[in-house]
């Protein structure tokens, strides 16, 4: 028979064992914490008020609603989106700092920077949310109605007629060179500080092309100041419904333009992703969202980490060898 002084160390002993279990408990039991449950940060790399942004706090306000969670937009601008992408490389893998990157971070800037995260391994893809072709502009001065003429310019002249760009590298660069290579055209490249003095030369008559966002074209095209001949994207713009394709303008292969999308760090848990990824496809189908987009000359898009990551590795190899065929370096 069991006495009572020998109960006791049994006792201490299940106690003890008891204890244990529920500390072993407390971790799963935190780790089983619906996710979001605290706010999420949207790092942005580009200042406030540009088309990134506005497309950034348009998609956070949504998405917010969406995971019933606060979604704070960081505005981290610097070095090409390089601040803002090694902040999120270096972040905690928990889904609670995301990166906000265009197609330049990740297709473009590998090829003419050197990076201290590679995009490629840094990012889990999440989803794209935004698609935003250029629009092929000449100041209404130049003798070109149809990009046919323009070709037929080009071609008679090697050399003498020049594209602007907001600068070395960028998208709308690239878009240029991508378009001579599809043309057979031989243009001088003006590289700008940014896109308003590209812009305010064109409309000058100081340079003949220009490749520009739809956001930044509308008004001049709009009031007469500037000849729209073709978007770049595989659609129609429904802010420009009037100008064609550069498909439907007879270049083939030669498609361009930038698109948004989110990415979190490397390592991220796949039900947080997979989350998100939902979450910012069912933002990026609605129809509120959609006109919202559409009147800053973007077309929304969501898609799966999968073909995030497929389109980027795409774009990556594309825009690589067309900066290695054309010779092209940053000063």
């Amino acid at each position: 028979m069991e006495t009572r002084n020998s109960a006791r160390p049994r006792r201490r002993f299940l106690a003890a064992a008891l204890a244990l279990a529920a500390c072993g408990a407390l971790p799963a039991a935190a780790q089983a914490a619906p996710f979001p449950d605290r706010p999420i940060n949207l790092i942005v790399p580009f200042s406030p008020g540009g088309g990134t942004d506005i497309s950034a706090r348009l998609l956070a306000a949504a998405l917010g609603d969406k995971l019933a969670a606060s979604v704070v937009v960081d505005n981290r601008p610097g070095a090409g989106g390089q601040i803002a992408a090694d902040l999120v490389a270096r972040a905690n893998p928990d889904g609670y700092t995301l990166l906000f990157a265009n197609s330049g971070m990740l297709a473009i800037n590998p090829w003419i920077y050197k990076l201290h995260s590679d995009p490629a391994t840094a990012f889990a893809p999440v989803s794209l949310f935004s698609d935003l072709p250029f629009v092929l502009v000449v100041p209404t001065t130049l003798p070109a109605k149809n990009v046919k003429d323009l070709v037929t310019l080009a071609r008679a002249q090697p050399g003498k007629h020049t594209f602007a760009s907001s600068g070395t590298g960028g998208a709308p660069h690239l878009s240029g060179e991508i378009f001579q290579q599809a043309t057979g055209t031989d243009l001088m490249h003006v590289p700008y500080k940014g896109g308003g003095p590209a812009m305010t030369d064109l409309m000058a008559g100081r340079v003949d092309m220009l490749f520009a966002s739809v956001l930044e074209t509308i008004p001049y095209v709009n009031s007469g100041k500037l000849r729209a001949l073709a978007v770049t994207g595989a659609t129609r713009s429904p802010a420009l419904p009037d100008v064609p394709t550069i498909d439907e303008a007879g270049v083939r292969n030669a498609q361009t333009g930038s698109w948004t999308a989110v990415l979190a760090p490397a390592g991220t848990p796949q039900a947080v992703i997979d989350k998100l990824s939902a979450a910012i496809r069912e933002v990026a189908s609605d129809p509120t969202m959609q006109a919202k987009l559409e009147s800053q000359g973007a077309l929304a898009h969501g898609s799966t980490p999968q073909e995030l990551q497929a389109l980027a590795a795409s774009e990556r190899a594309r825009y690589g060898e067309i900066i290695k065929t054309r010779h092209i370096q940053t000063q």
